[in-house]
């Protein structure tokens, strides 16, 4: 009885630490926002791809809790707004951020 006793205890704290281990902070990601993340990233990338004004190999995008944030060089600041219009066009995008340049 004492055994099964204390596999219980252990169960319920590795239990604790699993979630406690996954969970999200304000400086990182959980495992399931991460995948978001990514998803997120995808999409974006695509939809920058899908555009034809843009030259998407040239724009950088990274996704944050569902911020995105684009980085990279653009020819005209038309072709950076067009870019943030797209990305925030994106199912899943809370906000995005313009850290493109002109060249």
């Amino acid at each position: 009885m004492k055994f099964i006793t204390h596999c219980a205890k252990l169960l319920a704290v590795l239990s604790i630490v699993f979630v406690v281990g996954c969970a999200a902070s304000p400086k990182q990601e959980g495992t399931g926002e991460y995948i978001d993340d990514a998803v997120i990233t995808t999409k974006v990338k695509a939809a920058i791809f899908n555009e034809p004004t843009l030259k998407s190999m040239e724009i950088n995008v990274e996704t944050f809790k569902g911020r995105v944030q684009l980085s990279g060089f653009v020819s005209t600041q038309a072709n950076a707004s067009t870019a943030v219009t797209v990305a925030r066009g994106v199912n899943g995008v809370r906000d995005v951020k313009d850290d493109m340049r002109l060249k």
